[in-house]
């Protein structure tokens, strides 16, 4: 089962549609409304032209010490995506508040990983936002 973790809590996935394979598409299927499935090395511009019709991108962590998804969320938003971002794999709940920072609206995690980190040592709300220093500099 599929565990959706945001400032909300644990809810289950409602994305009911199919995510495509950014690695193995042609960039013709893409429409409006899409999800799209994008590799942790993608160079974010490739996907510039399309965020008007990306409703979700969803990024892999293949580990939990494998940063490169922070960084490609954070340039996503940075170059303007205002869609669905979702980080999925091994995101453990010490990495929640750095997802949020960095761009990220949500987690996808497994039933697994959700019974060895419930809901209660992920960090939700608005607490997120506490421990970023640079936001704290920005309203110095």
């Amino acid at each position: 089962m599929t565990i959706i973790i945001n400032d909300n809590g644990f809810s289950l996935d409602d994305w009911t549609a199919e995510f495509l394979d950014w690695g193995n598409m042609d960039t013709s299927a893409i429409g409006p409304g899409v999800a799209i499935d994008v590799p942790n090395t993608l160079e974010s511009e490739e996907l510039a032209s399309f965020f008007d019709q990306i409703a979700l991108i969803r990024i892999p962590f293949p580990t939990h010490v494998d940063g490169r998804g922070f960084t490609l969320a954070r340039r996503l938003r940075l170059l303007g995506y205002k869609g669905r971002l979702r980080a999925f794999g091994h995101v453990l709940a010490d990495q929640y508040a750095m997802a949020r920072r960095c761009g990220f609206d949500e987690v996808e995690i497994n039933d697994e990983l959700a019974k060895r980190q419930p809901e209660n040592q992920w960090s939700l709300g608005d607490d997120w936002r506490l421990l970023d220093y640079q936001e704290r500099l920005r309203h110095r």
